[in-house]
């Protein structure tokens, strides 16, 4: 079974967070969620998340993706927080996948992961970047990089990530059962 970490930062977006713990843990994959620092994590709606332990305590273990949920401020911890930016660069020189929603995609380019990829994000967070190709798909997977928009992209972004893991029809499973129209 894959095994999923999902860094959880005060101001991080709820609907994207919620949404991609839920649809991946539907697909039958582990999903960590981890606080940057002890307690409740409020996120940028005043929705409080509880995660499943620390980012300290999470990074003791080994994943085969790590999905960053966007929101500001929350995108902009992430951002500043050495332990999220070594975590991206270990992954993607292992080959392993690297993902990220809204403003989180930022994070991604911090750490190097985007440097010549096509990548989408909330619009203007990546529109500056050399090296990284923009797009307005909804969600863009380049390699073991995958990439969405927004909130309103969110259970697409989740989809993707479950197909990514598990393959299509894992995917369409999990859909099936969401009665999408």
């Amino acid at each position: 079974m894959a095994k999923v970490l999902v860094p959880l930062a005060d101001g991080c977006e709820e609907l994207e967070a919620v949404t991609i713990i839920d649809l991946l843990r539907r697909a039958g994959i582990e999903v960590v969620a981890a606080g940057l620092k002890p307690g409740i994590v409020q996120a940028s709606r005043g929705v409080q998340l509880v995660p499943d332990v620390t980012l300290d305590i999470a990074l003791q273990d080994d994943y085969d993706m790590v999905v960053l949920p966007g929101g500001m401020p929350g995108a902009a911890h992430l951002k500043e927080d050495a332990r999220i930016l070594d975590l991206l660069k270990k992954m993607a020189a292992a080959g392993k996948y690297t993902a990220a929603i809204c403003a989180a995609p930022m994070v991604l380019a911090e750490a190097g992961v985007l440097e010549g990829k096509q990548a989408t994000s909330y619009p203007g967070f990546l529109d500056a970047l050399p090296g990284v190709t923009v797009s307005a798909a909804a969600v863009v997977q380049d390699g073991m990089v995958l990439t969405s928009r927004g909130p309103g992209t969110a259970m697409d972004f989740a989809l993707a990530l479950v197909e990514a893991l598990s393959g299509t029809e894992k995917r369409q499973q999990v859909e099936a059962a969401l009665v999408r129209p």
